[in-house]
């Protein structure tokens, strides 16, 4: 009569293409869809590994996904969650060396049109430039998503770290690139702009 023999936990290993990322609330990545032989399968991503994805890894990718997996008896439903997640070769060649997927910090950023109508678009620009003076193109994507329930502090922007920002505009960013990645020696570009300034040039509204 033990409720805890009604779920069967064992370790499980697929191998299938991506499909695409499961995100919740517009920007939460939760987890993927993957193809495989034996069909379509939902699986939930580790906190570790959803902050490392790379969200522009592209539908079709090859992936070899290690986890746990938890089937319940009584409603006959299984769970998927994702403790390890690797390139697989496939169908291609078994000579070619499979690359892991890219890790990329990535910066969410609302596109709604609220957001946009109070300098979003002009925001975006100035992201772009910034990770391309710094260098850090190969290393920081930007991903649009859709509303982020602030509309009225907008732009609205989450950084790598979960810290999310509102009100932020094109001048600020400098010192908030310098705030969450390395200052490359960009100093000298925005002398104005003091450290101890820093709390009073964002407004911060949470860490999610």
């Amino acid at each position: 009569m033990s409720v805890c023999q009604s779920k069967e936990v064992s370790q499980f290993c697929l191998e299938g293409k991506f499909i695409e990322f499961v995100i919740k609330d517009g920007y939460k990545l939760k987890g993927l869809l993957l193809g495989t032989y034996d069909g379509e399968y939902y699986i939930k991503l580790a906190k570790n590994l959803r902050y490392a994805f790379d969200l522009r890894l592209q539908p079709g990718t090859w992936l070899q996904v290690v986890g746990e997996k938890k089937c319940d008896r009584k409603g006959g439903k299984v769970a998927f969650k994702a403790e390890r997640v690797m390139a697989a070769t496939g169908n291609t060649s078994a000579t070619t060396q499979p690359q892991p997927p890219k890790t990329k910090a990535t910066i969410l950023m609302c596109q709604k049109s609220d957001c946009m109508k109070r300098g979003g678009k002009t925001l975006c620009q100035a992201l772009e430039a910034a990770l391309s003076d710094r260098g850090l193109e190969d290393q920081v994507t930007i991903k649009a998503t859709g509303c982020m329930k602030n509309c009225k502090a907008g732009p609205n922007i989450v950084m790598p770290d979960k810290t999310r920002y509102s009100r932020i505009q094109a001048d600020q960013v400098p010192l908030l690139m310098d705030k969450h990645f390395a200052r490359h020696n960009r100093e000298e570009q925005h002398p104005a702009i003091s450290q101890p300034n820093l709390n009073e040039a964002f407004a911060k509204v949470s860490a999610i």
